[in-house]
């Protein structure tokens, strides 16, 4: 069977699976719609976890990125794992403790604020606005290539099936959508990673393949060692070294894990679990989860630039196998005849190169580029579409109940009902579907960086709030306010100045001591943490019963939801 079959039957089979889980997980109460009744088991929330927070950044860019970058691509790896950990070990159990839905509940009780509760709204709509635009990119991207359609209508039809079962299930639906999701996306990326391991070094696991030698098929040599080789013949950068500074990967990285643990949509995970014991092992599960894809991707990466710069480069345009037919239709790869002797210049001089690859394409086509049975390749789209979805369910959910329940049942209009909350929160949703399908469509990056945006918005925002509420008794609402307006701004205002309204100046030259957009969030969060202390240096103490609480959740045992 051909690979669109294959991918029909397989994204007909798992959406039909999310789409039931959705129906059979029906919320009926606020209280499942936004932590899933809180009696989510931790394997189960471990699963949900990693699957909502291994977008299609994690499954369909980062090892692209990589794959390109080389050295300068890890700190995706680096900063998003060690984030996780930061998250898992400092912040997740005493927000939990502290006995609330969101993280707009836990700053605007926190600091006896409403003001702080609404800032922490408009930032956390903001942060999965950006964030979930990147995952309705990464649908499109798929269904554009495997459904042949083009990106505007894959963009729809993901956004119609997440609409679904987001806003029939809530948060009750969408946790185990995401354990089904994780299953398909992780079969989906190790079953290609195995097969391409063993053609390309005789090796079945993809992390010793990474540092293996290459079979005689592929020229022999260690893969990097092969990998440097060529690069540097094509006129590329080392691909063990890189060209970023040292010091932009070390800001990217910092803003990635600050960013991990600042994330609305990971931090109510830990809410959906019956108590603290159980939301330190679900975290524990979901790290061993994450990290079969996070340390298999340098593998992918490096195996599927080896294959392209073998595949393309000096080859008949004539003569390219089926696979980069069908990517160029979707203007994903450009070939331009410079020279007109048929053949694909594919160097690093830029005026001479004769081929334009988008790197979100990387992992999808990489089985297509080893020549892997059509199965394969449909499988790696669905676990593609998987990755997507599921952090894209998350996400609305947590503009939903930021609108509905932060917004209006908090602040606003306090005498609504349940049912009126519900009924808003879905409404919600669609709103929020409709303007992230349009970003999706008409995007400002690749996926990885448009998602690295959001990482450095909620790191100069929510991370030194959460944090000093949680370790800082004296932080008062004036310096938490302070702080998340002087953070938020600051990195916003940056990264929509080089990305938006100047993008031409968006180089090393111009950038404010160096430090990209991508890492911008770190000064934002220490800019935050400058002003929330000096503010709060001038300003009266919080209230005793206040600093009461933030001695209680640092204490052994539950605390009863106030």
């Amino acid at each position: 069977m051909s690979v669109q079959i294959w991918t029909f039957i397989f994204v007909f089979l798992s959406f039909s699976l999310y789409i039931g889980i959705a129906i059979w997980s029906r919320a009926g109460s606020t209280s499942e719609f936004y932590v899933a009744g809180s009696n989510v088991p931790p394997l189960a929330n471990g699963m949900a976890t990693a699957a909502d927070w291994m977008s299609a950044a994690s499954f369909i860019s980062m090892a692209g990125l990589i794959s390109f970058l080389g050295r300068d691509g890890t700190f995706y790896l680096m900063g998003w794992t060690g984030g996780y950990v930061l998250l898992a070990l400092l912040l997740a159990p005493y927000l939990r403790k502290f006995g609330k839905f969101t993280v707009p509940d836990f700053i605007g009780d926190r600091y006896y604020s409403q003001s702080a509760r609404l800032i922490a709204v408009f930032c956390a709509i903001s942060i999965s606005f950006v964030y979930v635009c990147g995952q309705m990119q990464g649908a499109g991207i798929v269904f554009s290539r495997f459904l042949e359609v083009d990106i505007t209508t894959g963009v729809i039809i993901g956004m119609a099936i997440v609409f679904f079962y987001a806003v029939m299930g809530g948060m009750k639906g969408i946790t185990y959508t995401q354990v089904a999701q994780y299953c398909v996306l992780i079969f989906a990326f190790m079953v290609p990673a195995i097969f391409i391991s063993i053609l390309m070094t005789g090796i079945p696991i993809p992390q010793l393949g990474f540092g293996a030698e290459l079979t005689d098929a592929y020229g022999g040599g260690y893969l990097l060692d092969r990998l440097d080789g060529l690069s540097e013949a094509l006129g590329f950068a080392t691909y063990t070294e890189g060209q970023r500074s040292t010091q932009d990967v070390f800001f990217i990285t910092a803003a990635l894990m600050f960013g991990t643990a600042g994330l609305p949509h990971v931090i109510i995970r830990f809410f959906t679990v019956p108590n603290v014991r159980d939301a330190r092992r679900s975290a524990g599960f979901a790290l061993i989860f994450i990290a079969i894809l996070y340390t298999t991707a340098p593998a992918v990466a490096a195996f599927a630039r080896t294959n392209l710069i073998n595949t393309v480069n000096n080859a008949e345009y004539s003569a390219m196998p089926e696979w980069f037919n069908k990517w160029e239709t979707t203007n994903l790869i450009i070939f331009e005849d410079k020279n007109n002797d048929g053949r694909i210049q594919y160097v690093g001089d830029p005026e001479r190169n004769e081929l334009e690859v988008n790197r979100d394409i990387m992992v999808l086509a990489n089985p297509e580029i080893a020549g892997l049975p059509n199965w394969v390749v449909a499988l790696v789209a669905a676990g593609a579409l998987a990755a997507a979805l599921s952090t894209a369910a998350g996400l609305l959910l947590v503009i939903s109940t930021a609108v509905a329940h932060d917004l209006l049942k908090r602040s606003f209009m306090p005498s609504i009902s349940e049912k009126q909350e519900l009924l808003y929160a879905r409404c919600a949703i669609f709103v929020a579907v409709l303007i992230a399908g349009y970003v999706g469509i008409n995007p400002p990056a690749y996926v990885a960086q448009v998602v690295a945006y959001a990482f450095g918005l909620a790191a100069a925002s929510f991370f030194p709030a959460i944090v000093m509420g949680i370790f800082q008794k004296r932080m008062n609402k004036h310096g938490a306010i302070a702080g998340m307006v002087a953070g938020f701004s600051f990195t916003a205002l940056y990264i929509i100045y080089f990305k938006t309204i100047n993008p031409g100046a968006d180089n090393p030259e111009n950038w404010w001591l160096g430090i990209s957009p991508e890492g911008i969030g770190t000064l934002g969060t220490i800019a935050n943490f400058v002003v929330a202390f000096t503010v709060c240096k001038f300003t009266p103490e919080p209230p005793a019963e206040v600093q009461a609480i933030v001695e209680d959740i640092r204490l052994p045992g539950e605390v009863v939801a106030r």
